[in-house]
């Protein structure tokens, strides 16, 4: 496949970062040369030389899109400006490859199909799931929906790691269940369905291995860091009984990979992952 033919969008975020590095003769473009939240800046790039566009752009800050500012933001990012690309994509012949999120999701069922029917609920989740009707509507388009991100950024294995690092013995949800998906194996994804030519759609993607809590993957975090520090469980109500401005969390996040392993591509075990990211990070 021909790496120049491709367009990153969001590049410089940790899933855009990744496939940069996949493809590092992929074009992109600044805010200055293109704005996707602006329909025009979108309609008037030259996308002649383009067969992919990768977006990898989104308002992630979940807490911060319930306020009022954040709520303008979120709907710009995450639905209005994939409605932009969209329609670029369907007038140039390009395939859109769009990244999706377990939020779409209530929690209340496990694991999560592609098929099963939208229940966002937050703000941010109500972005996510309008982009996500936007980009379906597409002849030509790949979403693949993911969970609990993990790259190079802030992320919740960096803060475990430090938080480690300063001998903290921490509180952490035990309800939310779920896997980590590493950006190298969404690349390595994305890459396979391009390849394959697999035919378009929906495809959960995560990490394989067993689904697991936030708190047990702190213990896994500090168990391969070498960190003999306990960690206490608790619930998704009671850590945030005091924060009370905050989004509501899906509590099952585990999501269906029987799609893409039918494709030919078996995810690597989450546990896997995390000790190459680890060693990696404590060099």
């Amino acid at each position: 496949m021909d790496d120049s033919r491709i367009f990153i969008v969001g590049a410089n975020g940790q899933l855009g970062k990744a496939l940069k590095e996949q493809y590092p003769g992929a074009q992109s473009a600044d805010i200055d040369e293109m704005d996707i939240t602006n329909a025009e800046s979108v309609a008037n790039y030259d996308w002649s030389a383009i067969d992919y566009v990768l977006n990898a752009a989104a308002y992630t800050n979940v807490d911060g899109a319930e306020t009022a500012e954040g709520r303008i933001a979120a709907w710009n990012v995450n639905a209005s400006a994939v409605a932009n690309l969209a329609k670029a994509c369907q007038k140039n012949h390009m395939t859109l490859v769009h990244i999706s999120t377990d939020y779409v999701f209530d929690g209340t069922k496990a694991p999560h199909t592609e098929d099963e029917n939208y229940s966002p609920l937050g703000v941010y989740a109500q972005t996510k799931a309008a982009g996500d009707i936007v980009v379906y509507t597409l002849d030509q388009h790949y979403i693949l929906r993911t969970s609990w991100v993990i790259g190079d950024g802030p992320n919740f294995v960096r803060t475990m790691l430090g938080v480690g690092q300063k001998n903290i013995e921490p509180t952490v949800v035990a309800d939310q269940i779920g896997r980590l998906t590493f950006t190298s194996q969404l690349v390595r994804a994305i890459d396979h369905l391009l390849t394959s030519k697999s035919e378009y759609g929906i495809y959960n993607l995560s990490n394989g291995g067993d689904p697991a809590s936030w708190a047990d993957i702190t213990r896994e975090i500090f168990k391969i860091a070498g960190y003999e520090l306990k960690v206490t469980d608790t619930t998704t109500e009671e850590y945030f009984a005091s924060k009370p401005d905050v989004a509501p969390r899906p509590l099952k996040s585990e999501l269906a990979l029987d799609k893409i392993k039918a494709t030919g591509l078996t995810p690597k075990d989450w546990r896997e992952d995390l000790a190459e990211y680890i060693k990696k990070e404590l060099g």
